[in-house]
């Protein structure tokens, strides 16, 4: 039996689990919470067998003693027992190991799926990464060809990046065996994904079963034949016919042999008409299945024998079809619409009407279950049906030449528009009954995910039918919303914004422009956690447009506000950045459509005025103060309307920029005290994409702006759940670059370490990004391998620094700071002033304002240790500058006791810094105190995983 399917978090769960970690530690050390722990401990428990923790801990231990890879890419098992093949298999997986793509090809019922996943299981083994299996069946949109295979490979989306951009990096270094299986009905999806694939990924190997081939490069096709039946009991399809029909009650004896083999000549071999008739066999014997499969075998000869095959399974399936009392005729042919494994109560809720009773189906099932039209399974949402594919397409034939597809479509769609409110429900309570502040409640937890995973594909096959009939349009319009809502729960962020878009285009076909505006904001937020300034831009515009249909101008204004702030507020999210003309325009336009309109528009009018105001001033920093008082103005007066229109996520946004503000007018506290405020404004805003996009942002600039100011608790506590922000799963990148910088300075060397793997990982995967918040996260890894000692590792992330960050903020902000700190370990104080001496008043017009209270205080210390005769004066300025900030103040003390020799001083700086939570300048300053003191201050440097100040000599004592 193949290994139970795993994702690669639960995998990283259970081998923390092997070193008997508790569920808050394996939550600090994976940065999730506690809570999502939990659900992957549940899931395991449930997916090994395993009766406790101990018993997954042993299992853990075993896998890790025999040194088995992480069971994250596995195969699903069989039913049933394959059977011959024995060339195709060889030929197959000789291919496969030395095609890029292999398609095995053939008619539905031969075989190719069952062959296919025997080559993947034959030679997964000679394949570092395994091998992966996706059926595509459920699949009607050829445009969520990646995303089957994402879900299939658990990748989430990257920021700034669509789900097959994201497949393809996380796939781009592995040595993997890719299955794609049913690729027939979407093959103008799955032949474009291909070729991008196979180009951007050389180590990735593809097996695809389809009726046709995929014409596209490095594809070599291999057409699977029909089983042998003309070697008596020797073939291979009396062999599948005899296994099947023992499984089913009675083999046939030697003395049948030869009637077998003639049958399966009849069948052309056909792996799924032979399958089909040896679960007859045991009531039907071979003389009555004779007689029933001749006359429909008659009625179909003649034309090509290609076409013959064909026709041999659709001549099975019609005999078997007629074989079936009339209710369960009805049963197959409506339980054909379903798209997923189904249970009893689903169908029952589709398929009975006339003739068919609604407690007649779980009968009904069970009987098509033993005739082996469906197969039966247990899934971790219950007991299931399924049929093969090639059963569903016969099915909706007969649906259709019976006359239902109308009304069997019609409760499908009833049935999905159910589900999907159940799901909503679900989603809703779990939300309520925590905490507000709990960013992981508002994302789908385990049961959520694996509950919205079964359903998914009947929703997306309901939609997609409901979406061409204008009668309903508003049924799809309804679906299309609850399934972005719930995609986006589920962080399929790329879908949760394709559905918002395609509700707001059958609201506006169904004559409802206003739900059409609301659906594109949703859209629109979820473009921004995307990190796509120009889909927002978009968005938003669109949105305005909408409004202004639907009669409702201030709407449209607030819309067109949001556009010119998205266009300032997040410019570095954009490919086009918007020209300063653009923005102006719908400021202006905005303005004029909010005229004496309520405080909800006149925040956002304010909004935007403070964005272009503040970037403009920023773009000319050092400007007048009357131009620092009036964007302070603007973004004070935006925040007064928003919380006067009880909007969260305005007055969070109105705060960011009076942050900002506060910043550029040189008021760091302010900016700090702002960014903060938006942390508890949120708390109360609704669960939208909207507000989690602002959540986002409002953790990384509180992280970033209590950096700014030394409140280093404050910046790690909010860098830590950023990090553990589901929506940032797979950008680790940015998800710990503000936690890693605030670690770094306080000294936690382990911490950023393990978070320096996870960015590194994360950034490579996404294609070595550059950003505001990349650079310092690189540098500060590189300080911590320098503060160790391993000069290799700090060069190596230093050249991460220059491809993640920006130059001049490397040279003159972050980087200064980083390499003299790192210069100061180890005793070097004229390195460390080289590097920081340009004066801070010329360094504050290069840099972000987070590093100059970092920049002047180890300038200031650097000067005092290297003996220079303007150090005092250089500590007086700093201490202008720096005042309110514990850490800063805490190393000026430390400078001046230097100076003064003042051993008493000294020492009490060390409490302050721990005070502070900064225990690496602690246990520097015990080593500067020299003398007993000394060995304590090595101690402490140890436990924080630092090691010695390498050059440090004693100052005092």
């Amino acid at each position: 039996m193949s290994t139970p399917v795993i994702s690669a978090r639960e995998a990283e769960v259970l081998a923390l689990l092997g070193e008997h970690l508790s569920n808050a530690e394996i939550s600090a050390q994976l940065f999730i919470s506690v809570r999502t722990v939990e659900s992957h401990v549940s899931a395991l428990l449930r997916k090994l067998g395993a009766p406790d923790r101990r018993t997954l801990a042993r299992r853990a231990a075993d896998l890790a003693r025999a040194g088995q890879p992480r069971p994250t890419r596995t195969l699903p098992t069989p039913l049933t027992a394959f059977v011959g093949r024995t060339r195709e298999r060889a030929d197959l997986a000789e291919a496969v190991k030395t095609r890029r793509l292999v398609t095995a090809v053939g008619p539905g019922g031969v075989g190719k799926t069952r062959l296919a996943l025997a080559v993947a299981e034959q030679t997964a083994g000679e394949f570092p990464d395994g091998a992966w299996f996706v059926d595509l069946a459920p699949v009607t949109d050829p445009r969520r060809v990646g995303a089957a295979v994402a879900a299939t490979t658990g990748t989430g989306e990257q920021p700034g990046r669509g789900v097959d951009e994201t497949v393809l990096a996380a796939l781009a270094d592995h040595r993997t065996l890719l299955v794609l299986d049913n690729c027939e009905q979407i093959i103008e999806g799955v032949a474009p994904f291909l070729e991008r694939l196979l180009t951007a990924c050389p180590g990735v190997q593809v097996l695809a079963t389809s009726r046709a081939r995929m014409l596209v490069p490095f594809e070599w096709a291999f057409e699977v034949p029909p089983l042998s039946w003309a070697d008596g009991e020797d073939s291979e399809a009396v062999a599948l016919f005899v296994e099947r029909a023992a499984a089913a009650g009675r083999a046939p004896d030697a003395t049948a042999i030869e009637g077998v083999a003639a049958l399966c000549a009849g069948l052309d071999g056909m792996a799924l008409a032979i399958e089909l008739a040896a679960a007859r066999y045991p009531a039907l014997g071979l003389q009555g299945l004779t007689a029933g499969l001749t006359d429909q075998l008659r009625l179909l000869a003649g034309g090509p024998r290609a076409h013959d095959r064909h026709r041999s399974v659709g001549a099975v399936l019609d005999w078997s079809h007629d074989l079936l009392e009339p209710r369960d005729r009805a049963l197959l042919r409506r339980i054909s619409v379903f798209a997923a494994p189904f249970t009893s109560e689903a169908a029952a809720a589709v398929a009975a009407f006339a003739p068919l009773d609604p407690a007649a189906v779980p009968d009904g099932l069970a009987r098509l279950a033993e005739q082996s039209l469906l197969t039966a399974t247990t899934t971790p949402t219950g007991f299931r049906y399924r049929a093969l594919e090639t059963v569903r397409q016969y099915g909706r034939r007969r649906l259709a030449d019976a006359d239902e597809a109308a009304e069997v479509r019609s409760r499908h769609l009833g049935w999905c528009l159910t589900a999907a409110s159940a799901l909503e429900d679900a989603h809703h309570a779990d939300v309520n009954a925590v905490h507000h502040a709990d960013v992981q409640a508002e994302f789908a937890d385990e049961g959520r995910r694996t509950r919205f995973d079964a359903t998914a594909d009947d929703l997306r096959t309901a939609l997609a039918w409901a979406a061409e009939l204008l009668e309903r349009r508003e049924d799809a319009c309804r679906l299309a919303r609850s399934l972005a809502g719930l995609a986006f729960a589920r962080t399929l962020v790329g879908e949760a914004q394709q559905r918002f878009e395609q509700a707001a285009a059958l609201a506006d076909a169904a004559g409802d422009p206003a739900g059409a505006a609301a659906a594109l904001r949703s859209a629109a937020g979820v473009a921004g956690c995307r990190r796509l300034g120009d889909d927002m831009l978009r968005l938003h515009r669109a949105a305005a447009d909408a409004a202004r249909r639907a009669g409702d101008t201030e709407a449209a204004g607030r819309d067109l506000a949001a556009a010119a702030t998205v266009a300032y507020r997040f410019s570095s999210t954009f490919e086009r950045v918007p020209t300063a003309q653009e923005a102006e325009g719908l400021l202006a336009a905005a303005r004029e459509l909010c005229r004496d309109t309520g405080p909800a528009a006149g925040a956002a009018v304010a909004l935007a005025e403070a964005a272009v105001v503040a970037d403009a001033f920023g773009a000319v920093q050092g400007d007048t103060d009357n131009t620092a008082h009036e964007t302070v103005g603007h973004a004070e007066r935006a925040v007064d309307l928003a919380r006067r229109a009880d909007d969260p996520v305005a007055e969070s946004a109105a705060l960011d920029a009076l942050s900002g503000a506060h910043s550029w007018a040189g008021r760091p506290f302010g900016a700090a005290d702002a960014a903060a405020r938006r942390i508890d404004v949120l708390a109360a805003a609704p669960r939208t994409p909207a507000a989690a996009h602002e959540r986002m942002d409002a953790l990384a600039m509180a992280s970033a702006t209590a950096l700014g100011v030394g409140e280093l608790p404050r910046a790690r506590r909010w860098g830590r759940r950023l990090a553990a922000h589901p929506l940032l799963a797979e950008a680790g990148h940015h998800a710990v670059s503000w936690l890693l910088v605030a670690d770094a300075f306080a000294g936690a060397g382990d911490e950023v370490l393990a978070g320096g793997a996870r960015f590194l990982d994360a950034w490579e995967r996404a294609g070595r990004q550059r950003s505001f918040s990349l650079g310092p996260a690189a540098a500060s890894v590189a300080m911590v391998h320098g503060l160790r000692g391993d000069e290799e590792a700090r060069a190596q992330w230093l050249a991460i620094v220059d491809e993640a960050g920006h130059e001049s903020e490397h040279r003159h902000g972050y980087g200064a700071v980083f390499d003299a700190t790192a210069a100061l370990h180890r005793g070097d104080a004229d390195a460390a002033l080289e590097r920081v001496a340009p004066p801070p008043d010329r360094v504050w017009k290069w840099v972000t304002w987070v590093w100059l209270h970092w920049y002047v205080t180890v300038r200031a210390e650097a000067s005092a240790l290297a003996g220079r005769p303007d150090a005092r004066e250089r500590i007086g300025a700093a201490r202008g500058t720096v005042a309110g900030n514990p850490v800063a103040t805490a190393q000026l003390d430390r400078s001046e006791a230097l100076l003064d020799g003042d051993e008493a001083r000294l020492l009490n700086t060390a409490a302050a810094f721990e005070a502070a939570g900064c225990p690496y300048q602690a246990a520097r300053t015990l080593l500067l105190a020299g003398g007993a003191h000394a060995a304590a201050g090595e101690a402490a440097l140890a436990a924080l995983g630092l090691g010695r100040g390498l050059g440090l000599a004693p100052r005092i004592g």
